[in-house]
């Protein structure tokens, strides 16, 4: 479906993120790395695990010649601050994470503007817009569906291939520990996710993913998976059938995907938005790495305000 669409070709950049600027911007609970660039209409961008803001470094300079590109580090990730999550884990929330981009966005001057994440990014995303619907005017989520119905609908195909949910949030220092002793070997594991190889990276990339692959981010990361089995979910529960995403919402997943091999994704993302397209395409779990071609043609039509299908 994507090939067809027609589209401005991809910036061929020669470094990662070129012509993004940098900063860093203080929040009320952590200092968040930032990368920005471009004119028009705000898009912000979160990344997933194991990642940073560099992964999207194949389509936002391509994105920055129609959108002012925001693309953050979540708290805890690459060069952001790594603050306590507290007794309750509930400082790596997503919306905890969520009130960091609203920050950003904030001090950035955008009080409305659109959304995309991949991963744990798009689950940030998603809260964004239940707590908020006032604030984003267009949301997309890379190969996830949401939280609530993952928790709810495990079967054993899913656990067998996404065991760190619950090896992560187990209690501290439990996994640290173990992923700790050998980081780059795990980095390089969780990034060949269900085989689809190391090869959609750059080396650039891996590069920065294996250097911010610390001891601090791992912790962090942990505390993450704690607070989505935890107190991401209780939101999420008191959400099911009071609350749904307003604003138009594109889901895209890979085909060779966790996402798209165990679960019905669109029936499944029904229940929580409004205005709802999505399609699968020829990835695996990493498509804005995979394929940035169909990544970037369907957000380019997509944050323009085009239907899509």
């Amino acid at each position: 479906m994507l090939q067809d669409l027609e589209v401005p070709e991809l910036v061929r950049s020669k470094t990662l993120m070129e012509g993004f600027e940098r900063r860093r911007i203080k929040t009320r609970g952590a200092e968040i790395n930032v990368a920005i660039a471009g004119n028009g209409p705000p898009l912000l961008l979160i990344h997933g695990n194991p990642l940073t803001l560099v992964s999207w470094h194949k389509i936002a300079p391509s994105l920055a010649r129609d959108f002012t590109v925001v693309a953050i580090d979540m708290r805890g990730y690459g060069d952001s601050s790594k603050p306590d999550g507290g007794e309750d884990h509930s400082g790596y929330s997503f919306r905890a994470i969520g009130e960091d981009a609203f920050e950003v966005m904030d001090a950035l001057g955008f009080d409305k503007f659109s959304v995309a994440g991949h991963d744990r990014g798009a689950r940030v995303g998603f809260r964004m817009a239940l707590d908020r619907p006032d604030r984003i005017v267009r949301y997309s989520a890379l190969d996830i569906v949401p939280t609530h119905h993952v928790l709810n609908n495990i079967t054993l195909g899913w656990a067998s291939e996404s065991y760190h949910w619950f090896f992560m949030a187990q209690k501290a220092p439990f996994p640290e520990n173990l992923l700790g002793a050998d980081l780059d070997y795990y980095m390089r594991y969780k990034l060949n996710k269900k085989g689809v190889g190391l090869e959609i990276f750059t080396p650039e990339a891996m590069e920065e993913y294996v250097r911010c692959a610390t001891r601090e981010q791992i912790h962090a990361v942990c505390e993450d998976y704690r607070a989505t089995i935890t107190v991401d979910l209780a939101m999420d529960t008191a959400d099911y059938g009071r609350k749904t995403i307003a604003c138009p919402t594109l889901v895209l997943w890979g085909d060779n995907s966790h996402c798209g091999r165990h679960f019905k994704v669109m029936k499944a993302w029904s229940e929580w938005a409004d205005d709802l397209t999505g399609f699968s395409i020829p990835t695996g779990h990493y498509p804005a790495e995979h394929r940035p071609d169909l990544v970037y043609a369907a957000f380019y039509r997509f944050f323009r305000g085009e239907r899509l299908g």
